[in-house]
């Protein structure tokens, strides 16, 4: 079995107020990834609530995953979209990445996964809140399980890259 003590993926999919970014951290239970999983659930603070991803109700995921807020939720509105179509996608893009074998099957008991999850204040589509978390969170998982990019990847494409929200 590859090393999985700390795989890192990004992913940014979407655009306006609904846009996704995800920043997730997959790993054994046992390691890095395991201890930020359970100190994540077990440190909660006010406008930083973290939960599991679920498909429904009594449904969580394998790898047990946790989705951690990128900025302070103020608001009901912000709360029930990261409970709601954020935590959703996250969770059917963790289980169809088993599905897929992006993540093996064999794997998913022994590893979690930690994932950042942003909403800004201002988003209004459910909807899209839905499919660009769940296209960002799957690329994001592919770019962790396949060590994407890779550090030649990253070396060829430094000069001609363009940040969306550096201003320059």
């Amino acid at each position: 079995m590859p090393d999985r003590t700390l795989l890192v993926g990004e992913a940014l999919v979407g655009e306006g107020n609904e846009i996704s970014h995800i920043d997730l951290m997959i790993g054994s239970k046992s390691g890095p990834v395991g201890a930020a999983f359970a100190n994540a659930l077990s440190n909660q603070s006010a406008g930083h609530t973290n939960l599991l991803a679920v498909l429904t109700p009594n449904l969580a995921v394998k790898p047990s995953t946790v989705l951690i807020t990128k900025v302070t939720i103020k608001g009901m509105k912000q709360a029930v979209q990261m409970f709601g179509p954020a935590q959703y996608a996250v969770a059917k893009a963790v289980a169809d990445s088993v599905a897929a074998g992006v993540i093996p099957a064999a794997e998913a008991e022994d590893l979690v996964i930690v994932c950042g999850v942003f909403i800004h204040p201002a988003a209004n589509d459910d909807k899209k809140i839905f499919e660009y978390n769940y296209e960002a969170t799957k690329e994001a998982i592919k770019a962790a399980m396949t060590s994407k990019p890779t550090a030649a990847e990253m070396v060829a494409g430094k000069d001609t890259a363009k940040h969306p929200f550096s201003g320059v």
